[in-house]
């Protein structure tokens, strides 16, 4: 495997951790060089048929996202593989109630069951994977993993790290006061060093980069290619959940710093170019309008004419998403131009939401029996802006991506039931969809009532719920 620059096109051997490439600052795709090869190995139904095998196996390096080694990185030894059982989240139809009232045949991908809770579980399995094989044949005897987050990298991060253990230590950089307290706690109970700075995940980012670039550290933002690789599986399992048979289907995915959706669109294109999907998906990225320069930038029509420039973020509650200047971009570009070259016009599109509709969509779709985080309602969100504008085929399945457990996200569930957004969020709740506890008795009424406490309490709730006696 090679390092790939995807601004100079030069090639780097993979036997040192390189971030971005030495000669233009460019960012790196990782090339199996005997890729081609592979298709000469098997045919697509024989590889079809060697990862349906794999999905009942007890073999710990293979049943998580390396079921699809071959796809990934299989120049690790199966010693260095991770697995903490991150992968095989599984796809949940969308209710009954919740179909009927979205108009669209839809399921979420509920990355949020991953170990640490997210999706970014994947690309950790897999960077750390590797970082295990650099230190036996290098010898390393410490290693600082470090990282810019919003909340999911750095739980990931420090999880992993913390299961490696020595000589592996992790160092998380976060922007103060812009992480849930649920995600906070993540990399503090690993035992992570963390840091705090003032700004948003950019500022963090930034001085991420000038540590990697001038300090002996691993970085595991979404520069690092590897993490990339990992998260391709992703699109594998989806594609295996529907039978290998992507035609109709339709993926939404948000994009915070580009490397999901980038991941997703490699996966997609290295099983249609093997033969094991016939058929591309159409992949819909989505963006908040408090932070959105690719939507700015497949908004304008003519290829010829789109400029990329970074956006200064205003808050959002898909956090994960608040990303102003996406490192990921020149690989969502790169790709997204191969996409539609194969799939043609419109197999990829982005989609500008707004912060009502993602915390409207996110509770909507959790008050039907889903778990989706605020990105995952960002692409509920998505899904029903590309209806309104004709985007999506009524015939269509949409997969959406619910990147993280809601339950790191239930301070702006609070915050949408006790109508308690600042301003610079612009949500205002939607009464309907509000819900509180309601105070049956008084601790006072409690003592005064005795031993008639219990029946005067069951009488209450029975009056509130309607209930009829026997």
């Amino acid at each position: 495997m090679e390092y790939v620059c995807l601004g100079c096109g030069a090639r780097h051997s993979i036997d040192e951790l390189l971030y971005t490439c030495p000669s233009c600052g460019g960012v790196f795709l990782l090339e199996d060089l005997d890729f081609d090869h592979l298709a000469d190995h098997r045919s697509g139904d024989d590889w079809r048929t060697l990862f349906d095998s794999r999905a009942s196996t007890r073999c710990r390096s293979l049943r998580g996202i390396f079921r699809f080694y071959e796809l990934m990185a299989p120049v690790l030894e199966e010693d260095d593989i991770i697995y903490l059982g991150e992968g095989n989240t599984p796809v949940v139809d969308a209710s009954p109630a919740l179909e009927r009232s979205v108009g669209q045949r839809f399921a979420y991908k509920n990355d949020g069951q991953n170990p640490s809770a997210s999706f970014k579980d994947r690309g950790m399995a897999c960077a750390f994977s590797y970082l295990r094989a650099l230190v036996r044949k290098h010898g390393w005897d410490e290693v600082l993993t470090i990282c810019a987050s919003t909340g999911d990298t750095s739980a990931a991060a420090a999880l992993y790290a913390s299961y490696v253990g020595s000589p592996i230590k992790s160092a998380v950089i976060l922007p103060h006061g812009k992480v849930t307290p649920q995600q906070l706690s993540q990399p503090l109970g690993s035992g992570a060093t963390v840091l705090e700075i003032p700004g948003v995940f950019d500022d963090c980012m930034k001085v991420v980069e000038h540590l990697a670039e001038n300090y002996r550290v691993a970085l595991l933002n979404s520069k690092n290619s590897w993490r990339i690789l990992g998260q391709e599986s992703y699109a594998f399992e989806v594609a295996q959940w529907y039978g290998w048979d992507m035609a109709g289907k339709c993926v939404f995915v948000p994009i915070g710093n580009a490397g999901n959706i980038t991941a997703v669109m490699s996966g997609f294109l290295k099983m249609h170019r093997l033969g094991i999907i016939d058929a591309l998906p159409r992949v819909f990225g989505v963006q908040s309008h408090h932070a959105d320069p690719v939507y700015r930038y497949y908004s304008v029509e003519d290829p010829r004419q789109r400029h990329y420039e970074p956006v200064t973020v205003q808050p959002s509650v898909a956090q994960a998403a608040m990303i102003g200047n996406p490192v990921s971009f020149p690989r969502v570009r790169h790709l997204a131009e191969r996409f539609e070259a194969l799939g043609g016009p419109g197999a990829f599109q982005v989609v500008q939401v707004t912060e009502q509709a993602i915390m409207d969509s996110m509770i909507r779709a959790n008050r039907h029996g889903h778990i989706a985080c605020t990105q995952g309602g960002e692409c509920l969100a998505g899904l029903l802006r590309a209806k309104e504008l004709g985007l999506v085929d009524k015939d269509e399945t949409a997969v959406l991506d619910a990147t993280a457990h809601s339950l790191k996200f239930s301070g702006f569930q609070d915050m949408y039931f006790t109508n308690g957004f600042p301003p610079a969020y612009g949500v205002t709740p939607d009464a309907t969809l509000g819900n509180a506890p309601s105070l049956v008795l008084h601790d006072e009424d409690k003592v005064a009532l005795a031993e008639k406490y219990t029946v005067e309490a069951a009488q209450r709730i029975a009056a509130k719920l309607g209930l009829a006696g026997k």
